[in-house]
């Protein structure tokens, strides 16, 4: 397949800092691909990089077959870009900020009204296209980011963590309105913190501290990971995942919500030592079992193998 994104030894540094480290990846036409990283992994300086709105320190990336170093001006024709702060008019309605991105992207007045029509309807915005835009919701004000974004029909849509602090049900929603769009041919590069998310992507790049660490279907991504997932229910579960962390108990031990979980080679030896340890320290394990890896469980297991080999600490989203 035609590749709507390639990116070749792409690098960004900053002084001493290499905020993208040599990013080689290929999107394919009409994918939906998932860059997924903590906060400073390198995400939203990638999508910079690829909207021609950054030039890389070494390296090349072409979009739509276009150049990013050559040909920026070009590739902005064809995309649309939603970044974490869109930079919507709080004191415009919504169908007056549609109306000023159409200008932006000079989509001709014979062509926006139906556009505009469609895309409120699409995004089931039209009974508020009277409404100021600051007097909106996290999650409406998302929608009306996409939609502006779509005005002029790009052919490859970037979207910097397009639900960061918007509610489970707008983003339920939103991704149900990407899945529309990918239906239509468009190609969407998504950046995400969220591993749930990650899931619904046809591909995803695990990236941390600037370099892809894994770039696969999110079910290739999981055989990566070495060994299971012990998961532990407890009365105290941060106190029993500081303990399971100081006796180097598995290979990477995390938080999540009211579990912790534990990634270990020897699945069912680690669950009793697990248990002895913490009953040992007064925390009572009111669950344990052994179960599938998540693919944020992967992440944080193939980052604690990249990093200091130690036992991760993090508690995730």
């Amino acid at each position: 397949m035609t590749a709507a994104i390639k990116t070749l030894a792409l690098t960004k540094s900053f002084g001493d800092l290499k905020a993208v480290d040599s990013l080689t990846i290929e999107v394919a036409e009409g994918e939906l691909f998932g860059l997924v990283g903590p906060d400073g992994a390198g995400k939203t300086t990638t999508m910079r990089l690829l909207t021609a709105i950054m030039e890389p320190t070494s390296g090349e990336a072409w979009v739509n077959g276009k150049s990013i170093r050559t040909q920026a001006e070009a590739i902005k024709d064809d995309i649309g870009y939603v970044s974490q702060k869109f930079g919507l008019y709080q004191d415009l309605t919504v169908a007056e900020n549609i109306d000023f991105y159409a200008d932006i992207y000079g989509v001709p007045k014979d062509i926006r009204t139906k556009r505009a029509e469609e895309l409120l309807e699409f995004s089931h915005l039209t009974a508020f296209k009277k409404r100021l835009a600051g007097n909106l919701s996290g999650g409406m004000k998302q929608k009306l980011g996409l939609t502006c974004a779509l005005i002029h029909t790009p052919k490859v849509l970037f979207l910097d963590e397009p639900t960061n602090g918007v509610d489970p049900v707008s983003r339920r929603e939103f991704w149900r309105i990407l899945y529309r769009l990918l239906a239509e041919k468009v190609t969407i590069f998504v950046s995400t913190a969220y591993l749930d998310e990650a899931e619904r992507c046809n591909r995803v790049g695990l990236m941390h501290k600037g370099r892809l660490l894994a770039c696969a279907a999110p079910d290739l991504v999981k055989t990566m990971m070495r060994g299971a997932i012990v998961e532990l229910r407890a009365s105290d579960v941060r106190r029993a995942a500081d303990l399971l962390r100081e006796k180097s108990v598995g290979h990477a031990v995390s938080l999540f919500g009211d579990k912790v979980h534990v990634a270990a080679d020897n699945a069912e030896q680690v669950m009793e030592n697990a248990k002895q340890a913490l009953s040992a320290a007064g925390i009572t394990v009111t669950d344990a079992r052994i179960i599938a890896p998540s693919l944020e469980d992967v992440f944080v297991s193939v980052v604690t193998e990249s990093t200091s080999g130690g036992n991760s600490g993090e508690q995730r989203r």
